[in-house]
């Protein structure tokens, strides 16, 4: 997987967009306004934030230790990083991954916002 392929997937989702709170070189990707997904534009090494239920990401980190590391600059409990290019995950898994941070921020979201962004 590469950036376009996957801002195109994100993008594919609903109530996603695209945002760079945090300056012209961190892409942050939002469903209803909530984070679930980020990369930097100008790494050579092309990597994702995403989060993750915590014992999963000790199951992914411990399977990949090279690949699958605690969230650079986030809480670690909750978000990993993936190194993309590192290794060998397929394409599937790190789509897997994107739809399991998605999915899990969708879940947290209030009821009330679920419906306003048709997320239900």
């Amino acid at each position: 997987m590469d950036l376009n392929t996957f801002l195109t997937y994100c993008l594919t989702k609903k109530g996603v967009t695209e945002t760079l709170p945090f300056g012209p070189d961190t892409l942050v990707m939002k469903v209803a306004g909530k984070m679930f997904a980020l990369t930097g534009l100008d790494e050579t090494d092309f990597r994702l934030n995403l989060k993750c239920d915590p014992e999963r990401a000790l199951q992914l980190r411990d399977r990949y230790p090279d690949v699958i590391v605690p969230g650079c600059h986030m809480n670690k409990k909750h978000w990993n990083t993936i190194y993309v290019e590192r290794g060998d995950l397929a394409d599937d898994l790190v789509r897997e991954l994107i739809d399991h941070s998605y999915d899990l921020v969708v879940a947290s979201l209030p009821r009330k916002v679920r419906r306003e962004w048709d997320l239900a």
